[in-house]
């Protein structure tokens, strides 16, 4: 039995036989390991990517690598053109107002980084406060760590429940005068956690905060617009969309990127220089500094495009009904405990074996083909949270498959057998 023919197609739901035939369009799923169908569990942490992306690659540096916006030779004209037009894919795909709102980064990380360190400098001041919340990943506490120990600004922190939700009355309570950002992650890696980013936003915003939401769970999951959402600042990553590695977005409110100071200083984010004075780029060239991930750019427009085609809103209720089954069959596994267990939840299953180490469960998954993740997920405060020291993670994309949860839950209980 191949890894896209399922024991069960017979009892899956209408929406679940849709998706089985997406399944051939990521060539990676075909592989064996170790004598088993690869189950791919880890896509909180990378996706796989389908054919026309691959496709994509391809064809950019066999008909069309060039370097871009500095060339006049046909080659650098063709480059150029299909990496400007990626921009208006992805203003489209977040609902952005304009392209010049749209900077490629290599990723949430460093658009992250790009808003704390350029926006900070402008914005903080000794006492001002930034607010994140119990959940985010180390990439949204780390640089605001950073920024607000340059500035002599605080660090507060929304707390969570035992569930990991967001107590919200604790959120409210800690916006006030002195807070001049707010950043939180849209969807928990580490829990599956869905945050009401909205009222999030709205409730910063009336003490007059600026907010910047980390979408790199969200938006391979769920429609984005971030117009309705109302936030100054969205990042996402484009190797957990189905794009290729080191490529991102950075979505920021025109009125604040014109405002914010250059990042980074190099070639093409400059209008002219001379030795006494350097006049920047406009927007959105004022924050690409130096020769972009061209490649990796074409190849998000392919992934951004091809996710759209499928419909966001039908992937969401594909990982929904996997969550659901997922969430019963691990339920009634005797000493697993899952760890996050919000009434707003993604396509995460994180959770612990008594008497087991997570790397165990690992690794013992691992020779049976299955491909999760495990650690503290780039989350070590949650992690303190709870009083563990990891989890054991299964994350869903849109190529899974009950049978897949179906041989999650049996390597469970070998894992089980070979530690009892």
């Amino acid at each position: 039995m191949s890894a896209s023919t399922p024991a069960n197609i017979a009892n899956a739901s209408s929406v679940s036989r849709d998706f089985l035939n997406l399944r051939k369009d990521f060539p990676i799923l075909s592989t064996v390991m170790n004598g088993y169908p690869l189950v791919y569990l880890d896509n909180a942490a990378t996706t796989q990517k389908p054919r026309v992306v691959i496709d994509a690659l391809t064809n950019y540096y066999t008909t069309t690598n060039a370097n871009i916006h500095r060339g006049v030779h046909q080659l650098s004209q063709n480059a150029t053109e299909q990496y400007e037009a990626v921009r208006e894919t992805v203003r489209a795909f977040i609902n952005a107002r304009q392209v010049s709102e749209i900077i490629f980064v290599r990723g949430a990380t460093e658009g992250i980084n790009l808003v704390a360190q350029s926006l900070g400098r402008i914005r903080l001041t000794p006492g001002d406060e930034v607010v994140i919340t119990a959940m985010e990943h180390h990439s949204n506490i780390v640089p605001w760590q950073m920024v607000c120990a340059q500035h002599g600004a605080r660090l507060r922190v929304a707390p969570m429940n035992d569930a990991g939700e967001l107590l919200w009355d604790e959120y409210e309570s800690l916006l006030n005068e002195k807070t001049k950002i707010t950043a939180f992650t849209q969807i928990s890696n580490a829990l599956g956690t869905i945050n009401p980013v909205e009222r999030m936003v709205e409730a910063a915003r009336k003490v007059g905060a600026i907010t910047l939401v980390d979408g790199a769970q969200s938006a391979p999951h769920t429609s984005v617009d971030v117009q309705k959402m109302g936030c100054d600042f969205f990042v996402f990553s484009g190797h957990k969309i189905y794009a290729p590695t080191g490529i991102g977005v950075l979505y920021g409110r025109r009125e604040l990127l014109e405002e914010m100071p250059p990042y980074q200083g190099g070639g093409d984010m400059i209008s002219y220089v001379t030795f006494e004075k350097t006049a920047y780029n406009e927007l959105p060239y004022k924050f690409e500094a130096g020769t972009p991930n061209i490649a990796g750019t074409i190849g998000l427009g392919a992934a951004l495009n091809y996710v759209t085609a499928i419909g966001l809103d039908r992937i969401a209720a594909h990982e929904s009904e996997l969550l659901a089954y997922g969430t019963s069959r691990l339920q009634d596994i005797d000493g697993l405990t899952i760890i996050g267990t919000a009434a707003q939840k993604a396509g995460v299953l994180s959770f612990i074996l008594k008497g087991v180490h997570p790397h165990d469960i690992g690794t013992i998954m691992d020779e049976r083909g299955i491909a999760i993740r495990t650690g503290h997920h780039c989350a070590q405060p949650v992690m303190d949270r709870y009083e563990i020291p990891a989890t054991a993670r299964a994350s869903l994309g849109l190529y899974n498959t009950k049978e897949e949860i179906d041989a999650l839950a049996e390597g469970i209980r070998k894992v089980f057998e070979v530690f009892t």
